[in-house]
């Protein structure tokens, strides 16, 4: 049972998010509710956390002026510097 449901979480990507939860929680609270709509974290790895954003006017403010104090807030609820950098990617349409 605990093999298969090792498998499930890994083959489903499950795992990594779970992993990840606390930081991409620390990430929405950083950020406010408002803009943890518009700006998602959606991976996290080796430091780097990946955020997707939904508009280039919200991506040019993360990008030039606002991340870096979010990356610092974040890492102040998370009790560490576990985000060394935040890439921003705008979100594309389907």
């Amino acid at each position: 049972m605990q093999v298969a449901l090792g498998r499930f979480l890994k083959d489903t990507g499950l795992r990594s998010r779970l992993r990840n939860v606390a930081i991409f929680k620390a990430w929405r609270d950083a950020i406010g509710i408002v803009l943890a709509q518009r700006a998602r974290p959606v991976a996290f790895d080796n430091g780097v956390l990946e955020v997707s954003v939904q508009s280039s006017a919200h991506l040019q403010e993360l990008v030039a002026f606002t991340g870096e104090q979010y990356r610092i807030k974040a890492n102040r609820k998370l009790g560490s510097e576990r985000i060394r950098k935040v890439v921003f990617r705008l979100e594309r349409s389907t």
